[in-house]
């Protein structure tokens, strides 16, 4: 019998169940003694964020709520002290992902869902006082409406772009740390000039301001 090739979705069909399943196995063993961190008051993050001031705290409704399932939600906007320039923040935090626990929706799911239709994705990296993160970069539009998504998810050992990734670092800090919590971290700027360059570097901006505060905020 001759060695039979696999191409790249072949490998995909296989490997993605096997990982699915390592992942529930050994996070479901972890959960056994899992250490839950006291829960972070993200009603007490910054105002400021350099150049960024809140403006105001979003209303976020019950069935919003209910669907993301986190633990403790922050929706806020802020506007560039020179330029007006709005940025949205949500940061959605989850205690647990073991279990029956509700685990971070991925924006890739969730935008579609809302109607904004993905023109360009990719990663960009900010460069912080509390280090360098890769991030997920979206450019979307929705009924002539065009904006600039960056979204993350952070762990206290680190900061991971990819959805895959994500859940092969759960299996192993379950492992090493015996805990689970996560926070969604998503930021959006509307491209009112209809182009993504200057959306892309307000959002950049308002990231690197932003993530060492989280740093400081969440859960270590």
């Amino acid at each position: 019998m001759g060695f039979m090739r696999f191409g790249i979705a072949e490998w995909l069909r296989i490997f993605v169940p096997v990982l699915l399943a390592a992942q529930a196995l050994l996070v479901l063993w972890a959960a056994g003694g899992e250490w839950s961190p006291p829960p972070p008051y993200l009603s007490r993050f910054p105002a400021e964020a350099g150049p960024w001031k809140q403006l105001r705290d979003e209303p976020v409704g019950a069935d919003v709520r209910e669907a993301l399932g986190a633990r403790r939600l922050l929706n806020r906007t802020y506007v560039h002290n020179q330029t007006n320039s709005l940025a949205n923040l949500l940061v959605a935090w989850f205690e647990s992902q073991q279990g029956g626990a509700r685990q971070p929706h991925s924006p890739k799911v969730c935008l579609p869902a809302s109607g904004w239709i993905p023109e360009e994705t990719g990663e960009v990296t900010l460069d912080t006082v509390a280090g360098s993160i890769r991030v997920n970069r979206y450019a979307v539009l929705n009924r002539g409406q065009r904006a600039v998504v960056l979204y993350w998810y952070q762990t206290p050992r680190r900061v991971t772009a990819g959805e895959w990734s994500a859940k092969f670092w759960l299996i192993a800090d379950s492992l090493r740390d015996r805990r689970t919590d996560v926070a969604l971290v998503r930021i959006v700027v509307s491209a009112t000039d209809g182009k993504y360059e200057a959306a892309t570097a307000s959002a950049i901006e308002f990231g690197r301001g932003v993530y060492p505060e989280l740093r400081s905020q969440l859960p270590r």
